[in-house]
C-alpha cells in the first residue's frame, strides 16, 4: 500500500482594514474572541496600528503575493480597549491640526499639491498625506521639513481619481454612497467593453463617476450579462428578414429582443425565438455585410 503525503492544513488569516485604507492579513495564535468590525490592535512595520476586522477566515492561497514577503510574521497584540477607544477618537483633532500645518508649509514650496486625507497611525511613529496633483513633483526637501516640524516618519502618497473618492465619499447617480467608499475593499478592473455588453456604451458621461473613470457597478452584472448573452448574435450579423438584408445593431439581453436595421436605417425588432429561425448572410470579422 502507497505511503500517502499527509496532507498541510491551509493557514486561515484574519483580515482587517487600517485607517489608510490599506488591507492587512494576520494570524490569531492565541485564539482570542474576535469577531467581524472588532476594532484590535496589531503590529506593524514600526509600532503598532488599530485596524477593523474584516473578514475572520482567510485562506493563504487567496491572498498569495499580498502576504508579506519579508518573512516575519506581525502579531495581534489585543482586542482594543476602552482607552484605546478614546485616543482613536481623538485622532481627528491631531490630524485636522496636521492638515493645518502642512497646507502653511506648502505655500513655501513652488508646487501645487491637493490635500485629501491625514491619517496618524495609531501609536504616532508615522504621519501620512495623501494628496493630489498634475504630474510627478519631486517633494524629497518638502518631507523633511515636515518630518522636522511633527517628529515623525512622513509618508506622501500621491493619489488617483478613485482613491479620492473613496477617500471623501459622496453619493452616486443611484441615490447611495460610493461603492468604492462604503463596502469596495479594492478597485477592479472596469472596461469599456463592460460597457458595451451591458448596451452602456453610447454616452461615456452617464457611465462615469465623479473620479472620471468608469462606475465600479459596470463590474457587479458583467457575468450575468456575458453568460446570458452567449445565445445572440454578435453586433453586426446580416440576416434576411422579409426578403430584405438587415443587420443587428442591438441586442436586448434582459427582455431577449434583438434590434435590426436596414441599409435605409429602417428599425425592426424581434425576439430571440424568431431570430433563430432567421437566415444568416454573414457574420461580422468572416465576410463584409
Amino acid at each position: 500500500m502507497a505511503e500517502q503525503t499527509p496532507v498541510t492544513p491551509v493557514q486561515e488569516y484574519i483580515e482587517v482594514e487600517f485607517r489608510t485604507g490599506r488591507l492587512g492579513y494576520y494570524q490569531n495564535p492565541h485564539h482570542l474572541p474576535i469577531k467581524p468590525e472588532d476594532l484590535i490592535i496589531v503590529e506593524v512595520e514600526r509600532g503598532e496600528d488599530i485596524a477593523q476586522v474584516t473578514h475572520l477566515s482567510v485562506s493563504g492561497d487567496e491572498i498569495g503575493a499580498q502576504l508579506p514577503q519579508t518573512g516575519r510574521v506581525y502579531k495581534i497584540r489585543r482586542i482594543a480597549t476602552d482607552t484605546d477607544i478614546d485616543k482613536l477618537h481623538n485622532l481627528p483633532q491631531e490630524e485636522k491640526k496636521a492638515d493645518q500645518t502642512f497646507a502653511d508649509i506648502l505655500l513655501r514650496y513652488p508646487f501645487d499639491m491637493k490635500l485629501i486625507d491625514t491619517v496618524y497611525q495609531f501609536d504616532g511613529n508615522k504621519l501620512t498625506f495623501f494628496f493630489t496633483a498634475e504630474g510627478r513633483i519631486d517633494f524629497r526637501v518638502f518631507v523633511r521639513e515636515l518630518a522636522n516640524v511633527f517628529r515623525t516618519r512622513i509618508e506622501l502618497h500621491q493619489t488617483t481619481g478613485r482613491d479620492e473618492a473613496k477617500r471623501l465619499g459622496g453619493f452616486g447617480m443611484c441615490g447611495l454612497p460610493y461603492c468604492c467608499g462604503s463596502f469596495l475593499k479594492r478597485f477592479n478592473q472596469v472596461t469599456i467593453k463592460m460597457a458595451k455588453d451591458q448596451n452602456l456604451a453610447g454616452n461615456l458621461a452617464k457611465i462615469s463617476g465623479p473620479c472620471g473613470r468608469l462606475l465600479c457597478c459596470l463590474n457587479f452584472e458583467e457575468d450575468f450579462y456575458v453568460e446570458e448573452g452567449r445565445g445572440f448574435p454578435i453586433p453586426g450579423t446580416c440576416v434576411e428578414l422579409k426578403g430584405k438584408r438587415m443587420y443587428v445593431f442591438k441586442i436586448d439581453v434582459l427582455n431577449k429582443r434583438i434590434h435590426l436595421s436596414d441599409e435605409n436605417q429602417s428599425l425592426s425588432e424581434i425576439d430571440l425565438e424568431s431570430f433563430g429561425k432567421l437566415k444568416i448572410l454573414s457574420v461580422p470579422d468572416i465576410e463584409p455585410c
